[in-house]
């Protein structure tokens, strides 16, 4: 399918297939699919930083100009990076709940796997296909609510928005090189200090070994408790 992508945000044309109208001269030495497959390996490799039109020229022989006769912005190369390596949305199973659950799970695991994902600039509501295709599966699931299309779509935001503030803490506390809050010597240094300082409670969760910089069951927990309150939001309705 070949068009001209006109007026079209960055990217979005060249996302769902339809290229721009070709003029004479030489023949393309490249396509479009191996310039995003290259920016997703350097993703991969080195973050997203490395996702840019020189490095991928450099690396496929061509000039940086030359790119421009497949992608017309940097901005452009990251849509199609980015969608493309969302991949497909993991199959969910029966129940919104338990649909729920598989889907900011499959979504933390890719941002595990990923991180520079999280890294993507957020443009606006998602309009490529592999983005569509993770918020329609969510959403025909939550159509089992009974909750108007609105409301549906603010459960989507709400649970894509825990899945990414996960995925970007773990990522921080993972790369973090200090010591951890229960090391001995922060302890050492710390307790007293609390108990000097009047905080009984953090002194107490402190010292029950509550008070931790690791994550835990988090996951689970935050997630129960915004499916809870989205069963209190169909209850509610019903």
């Amino acid at each position: 399918m070949t068009d001209d992508r006109g007026e079209l945000p960055p990217g979005l044309a060249l996302s769902w297939g339809v290229l721009p109208v070709q003029r004479r001269g030489p023949k393309p030495a490249l396509t479009v699919e191996q310039i995003v497959a290259t920016g997703i390996e350097f993703g991969d490799r080195h973050g997203f930083e490395a996702v840019s039109l020189q490095r991928i020229a450099a690396h496929l022989g061509v000039t940086t100009n030359a790119m421009y006769r497949y992608v017309r912005s940097k901005d452009e190369l990251v849509v199609l990076v980015h969608d493309k390596a969302l991949g497909s949305p993991p199959e969910l199973p029966a129940g919104w709940r338990e649909a729920a659950i598989t889907w900011v799970q499959a979504e933390v695991k890719l941002l595990e796997d990923r991180p520079w994902l999280l890294d993507v600039p957020i443009r606006g509501a998602p309009i490529t296909p592999n983005a569509l295709r993770w918020a329609e599966a969510l959403l025909t699931a939550l159509a089992a609510t009974g909750l108007s299309q609105h409301d549906n779509l603010g459960c989507l935001l709400l649970l894509d928005g825990y899945a990414r503030s996960y995925a970007n803490l773990a990522r921080q506390l993972t790369a973090r090189e200090d010591l951890p809050v229960q090391a001995e010597e922060v302890g050492a240094f710390l307790v007293p200090r609390l108990i000097e300082g009047n905080y009984p409670t953090m002194t107490s969760l402190y010292l029950n070994q509550e008070y931790e910089d690791e994550l835990n069951d988090d996951l689970d927990f935050g997630l129960a408790r915004i499916l809870d309150g989205i069963q209190a939001l169909i209850d509610r309705q019903s």
